[in-house]
């Protein structure tokens, strides 16, 4: 049975195994909770708070009404939450020369736990006095006495949005990308492979599955032929942990804020207080990731290597230019060549995907130097292919991919490393069909 519906994942090395359809019906489910969570807490605020709101401000009439009665309407304290109060004053008005009464104040009804403050707005209405009220339209029975809209709601409206573009963008994705079989994608793979967008010399024609070097030698080197385009760029995870911590501290902060207002009327919420410690669990979690990617962005300067040719053949030596930018003091700096086979195949129901670095060797390595700001640390170096090495592959289930790895350890900061894409043609004469 477990052959067939596996559980669990396991990884042996960089081989991971399970279910795919398993996997992907757990993602959609967890997601599908989320969104469907959010959905459900969204329709009830915007219900419940958000349309009343805006019906009163927009579609109810005016009249003039008179303070018949008025008292602090309370709701008894549980075990789980403290009691709660609202002023609750009565009305009688004239709509269309028919009398009407109401216990009213505000659209919403909202009780509150600060005594004090709704007994602040209760002693603004004395009975006998008239005030201007809006009435509901489609029912005369509902009146209100004060207008406006409460800034904190919308605020809270965040917290199920974030639910449902999360839990809803997720299962969508998966949900697409559920419904197209690994055949399926290979071979779109394999008809957008065949597609000319742009005119083929007939030498890439000959290696249908050697990655095209168009993209790394489109950009000239000041030193040596080619400037190599980095492949891990931190751009992005700096804006995804940027987006990630301001929005999640900030949903948070609108609790802790009722938290600490809580304190402040000397009734403390102990549920809410429990209930907001692991978010800011995971707010700091945010923020020192987001601080980690910052240090690396903006205090590592950018590097940049070039090189004497491209694409690289088995057996060849070429020259290699290094570039550090920034303001560090330096305990290493290295450069390796590295190559990485990868296999994705299915066994029975089962997906796995094998990654694994099968050649290494460091170019270059300097130790205990400083790079002065304005003045980058620059270096020349030579790198070799093995000869009878394996060329670059890319295909529907396998991959070999050549990179030049730029690895860094400074003083005081986080570890970098910066990779940087090759291409490794077949030996000269080889035809691949």
């Amino acid at each position: 049975m477990p052959r067939f519906f596996r559980l669990y994942e396991k990884k042996r090395g960089d081989r991971r195994t399970g279910s795919k359809a398993f996997g992907n019906f757990g993602e959609a489910l967890f997601f599908g909770f989320f969104f469907v969570v959010g959905c459900g807490v969204f329709a009830a605020m915007f219900g419940t708070l958000v349309w009343p709101e805006w019906r009163a401000n927009r579609q109810f009439g005016s009249a003039t009404a008179t303070v018949v009665d008025k008292q602090l309407g309370e709701k008894p304290a549980t075990a789980s939450e403290p009691a709660k109060y609202r002023p609750e004053i009565r009305i009688r008005y004239m709509v269309d020369d028919r009398p009407y009464e109401d216990a009213t104040y505000d659209v919403t009804r909202r009780y509150s736990t600060d005594r004090p403050a709704m007994q602040a707005v209760l002693d603004q209405f004395e009975v006998g006095r008239e005030y201007p009220c809006w009435y509901d339209p489609l029912d005369p029975h509902i009146a209100v006495l004060v207008r406006g809209y409460s800034a904190w709601l919308y605020l809270l409206l965040l917290i199920p949005a974030s639910a449902i573009s999360i839990g809803g963008g997720r299962l969508i994705y998966t949900l697409l990308h559920w419904s197209a079989s690994d055949e399926r994608r290979a071979l779109l793979t394999q008809r957008a492979a065949k597609m000319d967008l742009f005119e083929v010399d007939a030498g890439a024609r000959s290696f249908p599955t050697v990655p095209a070097d168009a993209n790394l030698t489109n950009s000239p080197g000041t030193t040596l032929a080619y400037r190599l385009p980095i492949a891990t760029t931190t751009g992005w995870t700096l804006f995804a942990a940027a987006m990630a911590s301001v929005l999640w501290n900030g949903i948070v902060a609108v609790f802790v804020i009722m938290a600490i207002r809580s304190f402040a009327r000397d009734e403390p919420d102990w549920m809410l207080i429990g209930l907001i410690v692991p978010f800011l669990a995971v707010g700091a979690g945010l923020i020192a990731y987001l601080v980690r990617q910052v240090l690396i962005t903006t205090g590592v300067g950018p590097t940049r290597v070039e090189i004497s040719d491209h694409p690289l053949a088995p057996g060849g030596q070429y020259d290699l230019f290094l570039s550090q930018a920034g303001r560090l003091t330096m305990n290493s700096l290295e450069v390796w060549l590295t190559c990485d086979e990868k296999a994705t195949y299915r066994q029975g129901t089962d997906a796995r995907t094998e990654v694994r670095r099968v050649f290494e060797e460091r170019c270059f390595l300097r130790q205990g130097f400083e790079v002065q700001q304005g003045l980058p640390f620059e270096s020349r170096c030579q790198v070799r292919v093995p000869a009878g090495a394996m060329h670059s592959f890319q295909a529907s289930h396998n991959e070999v991919s050549w990179r030049l790895i730029v690895k860094g350890n400074v003083v005081g900061w986080p570890e970098y490393e910066r990779a940087f894409q090759i291409v490794v043609n077949p030996p000269a004469g080889q035809v691949l069909s």
